[in-house]
């Protein structure tokens, strides 16, 4: 199998073409020298296909019937998808299948959300790896199948230069194009997930030298640094990179900045939570758009909150990424809600900065949810 640039019906290579967000949030910093793209990304994306409105988790031996179904591009395309809405110009580089599901996924990620895909591949005779989910009880259950690509349809030599990218470090494992994104200027922010392996060894991450941030959940940053409580093991984190933000669930999250010996701690917001797929991306997603607009620390770690809190009201990972609409929606009702505290206000006041009526669209927000298949209405 060999892989191909942009193929036919998928837009030249090389061509940069984003939509434009309602909001810049970096509309002050920018440049003429700046580089062509906000944040870089690579990664493995999946057609994620979603079954809602269950009562209860399947039984084995049954047949049950799910109330509402989406699909949409998943994996890091979740990522992709959060950061392009949040007004970032995001370049993605993946694998995509030429099977029906990769002509699907490209189209919506580079028409849908204006992502450059053209660091981007198509491999001829790969299919696209899928992932089923079935949300109930605000929880989510899934199954996945899909392959590795081939080499030749892997990671480009080159990345795109960016302010920032965002790396998925893995125990053992090197990427070669986060040292060279690093060596460049871009800024990289490294996420992990959960240590298989079971050692739990931060000199098993060798990219995470090159890091300018490092975000793992609570749970993650305490066996790693082998600390009793995540605010001491964030702490213990500064010591390899410069900037740890550990997420405390249902607490909100925590940071520690060495650079400036900084700290923030914001709680979470309380939602009805429906479907938690990829919050842990959204709020990612929210704390590199607040880093690069050089929002304080608390800031950042508030709007990231936010945004997170934002996606798990709706189904789905891409397809519940919030966008300033949504954003700016929240902030105008929680402004309307009677005996509001002012503390709790003053702490987003941020936001007054950045969104304005214009942006505004009834409250509560429902999406459209795609459906394979169906043509768009003129």
């Amino acid at each position: 199998m060999t892989a191909s640039t942009a193929p036919a019906g998928k837009g030249p290579a090389g061509k940069a073409s984003h939509r434009q967000s309602q909001v810049d949030p970096l509309a002050p910093l920018r440049t003429p020298d700046d580089p062509p793209w906000d944040v870089y990304l690579t990664g493995t994306v999946f057609l994620d296909i979603i079954f809602t409105g269950l009562d209860s988790a399947p039984v084995r031996g049954t047949e049950s019937w799910a109330r509402g179904m989406g699909s949409s591009p998943g994996g890091v395309a979740n990522m992709a998808t959060a950061l392009a809405r949040l007004g970032l110009r995001t370049s993605l580089a993946a694998a995509f299948g030429d099977d029906h599901y990769g002509d699907y996924c490209w189209d919506a990620l580079e028409h849908g959300e204006g992502i450059d895909l053209s660091p981007s591949r198509t491999v001829p005779g790969w299919h696209s790896p899928v992932t089923v989910s079935m949300a109930y009880e605000g929880e989510r259950t899934m199954v996945s199948h899909g392959h590795e690509p081939p080499p030749e349809g892997a990671t480009p030599a080159c990345p795109s230069r960016a302010r920032a990218a965002v790396a998925s470090l893995a125990p053992g494992v090197s990427a070669p194009w986060i040292a060279q994104a690093a060596s460049k200027g871009t800024r990289v922010f490294g996420d992990v997930g959960w240590d298989d392996t079971g050692a739990w060894d931060l000199a098993g991450l060798p990219d995470l030298r090159h890091c300018e941030a490092f975000l793992p959940n609570a749970e993650e940053a305490m066996r790693y640094t082998g600390a009793d409580c995540p605010r001491a093991a964030a702490h213990a984190l500064t010591e390899y990179v410069p900037l740890a933000v550990v997420t405390l669930g249902a607490d909100g999250a925590y940071a520690v900045d060495r650079r400036t010996g900084e700290t923030a701690e914001v709680p979470a917001i309380a939602v009805e939570a429906l479907d938690p797929t990829g919050a842990g991306d959204v709020f990612v997603a929210g704390f590199v758009t607040g880093t690069l607009a050089d929002w304080p620390l608390a800031d950042r770690l508030a709007f990231a909150g936010l945004t997170a809190a934002l996606s798990v009201q709706e189904f789905g990972g891409s397809l519940s990424a919030p966008g300033w609409s949504e954003i700016a929606a929240w902030w105008r009702e929680v402004q309307s809600v009677e005996e509001q505290s002012p503390v709790a206000l003053e702490r987003y006041g941020f936001l007054a900065g950045l969104v304005s009526e214009e942006l505004v669209r009834p409250w509560p927000l429902r999406r459209a949810v795609p459906t394979i298949g169906f043509r768009r209405s003129a």
